[in-house]
């Protein structure tokens, strides 16, 4: 498949937070971009979420799109790789304990997309003028929903709606979503931490991802919506587009 590939990315630290946590690569020649949301505090979160991006670069940097097979190997292996070295981490450093990330990994193989996602930041397709959220949130208040036990009107308030269920360096073993779907030219991919859904609606980014085509525009548009709305945690939002 012959494509081109518009991107950009922007990160912000918000309102509250001292440092920013999150972390993002943009690797358009690569055909792949990632998103990482660190968590742990103090510079642990950051440390997590900046070995998830350095190690999605050292994997899936290649030379032209592969097979979607290849692809999703090489994505399940950021993934598996940048856990071990997150355990790594903490072993040698046992006051960064309880570090580690939520991760997006969009990469583009020689016939569509392979997404690999963990945890609650969230990875979204813009088609035909229509906002699709391709990935779920490995969250406590997702489970509820799933089961039924909530609406989605509560889970907006939820007390309990940052606590997720899934991340990167957490566990010795490494649980994550892999998908796999095709492109046409004009998608809008859209890959962001939580710092951005918690604070603006999936109606509102629509909106403004219809209205902004310059993407630096939109995505500093995305943020500054977010930090109106209080801005209580670190916003990073990744755009990529199809030409």
């Amino acid at each position: 498949m012959d494509l081109s590939i518009n991107t950009f990315g922007k990160s912000d630290t918000g309102l509250i937070r001292k440092n920013n946590e999150d972390s993002f690569l943009i690797e358009p020649r690569m055909g792949f971009c990632t998103v990482a949301d660190g968590m742990g505090g103090a510079a642990a979160g950051e440390v997590a979420s900046n070995i998830f991006v350095n190690t999605a670069s050292e994997f899936l940097s290649l030379p032209e799109p592969g097979s979607a097979e290849r692809i999703s190997t090489l994505v399940q292996k950021t993934f598996r790789i940048a856990n071990q070295r997150i355990l790594e981490h903490v072993t040698a450093h046992p006051e960064h304990k309880g570090m580690g990330c939520t991760a997006e990994v969009l990469a583009f193989s020689d016939t569509g997309f392979v997404l690999g996602h963990i945890g609650d930041s969230r990875t979204y397709r813009m088609r035909n003028s229509e906002l699709k959220q391709i990935s779920k949130d490995h969250s406590l208040v997702q489970d509820q929903l799933d089961q039924g036990l909530i609406t989605s009107q509560q889970a907006q308030k939820h007390p309990h709606r940052n606590v997720i269920l899934r991340a990167v360096g957490i566990s010795e073993s490494v649980s994550l979503d892999l998908i796999r779907g095709k492109i046409y030219p004009g998608d809008l991919f859209l890959l962001c931490s939580d710092g951005l859904t918690d604070m603006v609606g999936d109606e509102r980014i629509l909106q403004e991802l219809k209205t902004n085509t310059e993407l630096p525009q939109c995505a500093d548009i995305l943020i500054d919506l977010a930090k109106q709305a209080g801005g209580k945690d670190n916003i990073t939002v990744v755009l990529a587009r199809i030409i």
